[in-house]
């Protein structure tokens, strides 16, 4: 999928994406299955559910990101930025629009799921295996994995279950994991706001190496000093509209000047 004009190659277009959550305004609860029922039910006679608020969170954004770039997200809260993520990883279906991605788009979110009963260890182990690496891998990368994210700096955490680690470890401990494999396209949702000083730079210079291991990296935060440590392009969100696209200090700049941030 090369672009011949720029001779560049695209790994992620986004078309005029519109993004729509439905919201049950009705609550949870008691009784919510029969509900949801008679949702349905209402729905295939063609009569319409009262009880359901929609919110537009993405409202026509276009862009195309390009193999070797890392692209910062900013906007205040509500600005639709995790949830563009979560389309472009195919989590979330679009309203209207496309999105295209080259090859196999990773989310990695402070969030993301790793079993809290277990160890480190057989996270670390798991999470590998989920991200398609074979056990030879896994074993080959598992002591640079442990070290990245410093888990054992204070005691040997690694062979604890994961519920006993502040919120903080578990979040450096899934970037450790998902930075140990190349990939097409990574994002990276608030994973740079975690942990000490050490850590951020540890985590921004590994963004840098992705980014020369001809995969395309997204980064949403709040940190304006990691955006511009890491990205050479930023797309600013205000209300699921995309209000601008250029260079980091460029946008930032104006981005800075609006918001006083």
């Amino acid at each position: 999928m090369a672009d011949t004009d720029q001779g560049r190659v695209p790994t992620v277009i986004a078309d005029d994406v519109h993004i729509v959550y439905r919201v049950n305004g009705g609550g949870g609860g008691r009784g919510s299955a029969t509900a949801a029922l008679s949702r349905i039910i209402r729905r295939r006679k063609g009569q319409t559910d009262r009880g359901v608020r929609k919110v537009h969170a993405v409202r026509g954004v276009s862009f195309t990101a390009y193999r070797g770039e890392a692209i910062g997200l900013i906007g205040t809260n509500g600005s639709g930025k995790s949830t563009l993520l979560r389309a472009i990883a195919g989590l979330l279906p679009t309203e209207s629009g496309k999105v295209y991605t080259d090859g196999q788009p990773s989310l990695l979110g402070v969030n993301a799921a790793l079993m809290s009963d277990l160890t480190g260890e057989r996270n670390v182990i798991l999470g590998g295996l989920a991200m398609g690496m074979d056990r030879e891998e896994i074993k080959s990368r598992y002591q640079d994995i442990v070290d990245f994210s410093g888990i054992n700096e204070k005691g040997d955490f690694i062979s604890l279950p994961m519920r006993t680690y502040s919120s903080g470890m578990g979040a450096r401990l899934r970037f450790a994991i998902a930075a140990a494999k190349q990939h097409d396209v990574l994002m990276i949702d608030e994973a740079l706001a975690t942990g000490d000083r050490k850590f951020q730079i540890r985590s921004e210079a590994r963004i840098r190496e992705l980014r020369k291991e001809a995969g395309t990296v997204f980064l949403v935060s709040h940190s304006n000093k990691s955006i511009r440590d890491t990205c050479d392009r930023v797309l600013w969100l205000e209300k699921g509209e995309l209000l601008m696209d250029g260079p980091t200090d460029e946008v930032i700049a104006a981005y800075e000047r609006e918001t006083g941030k």
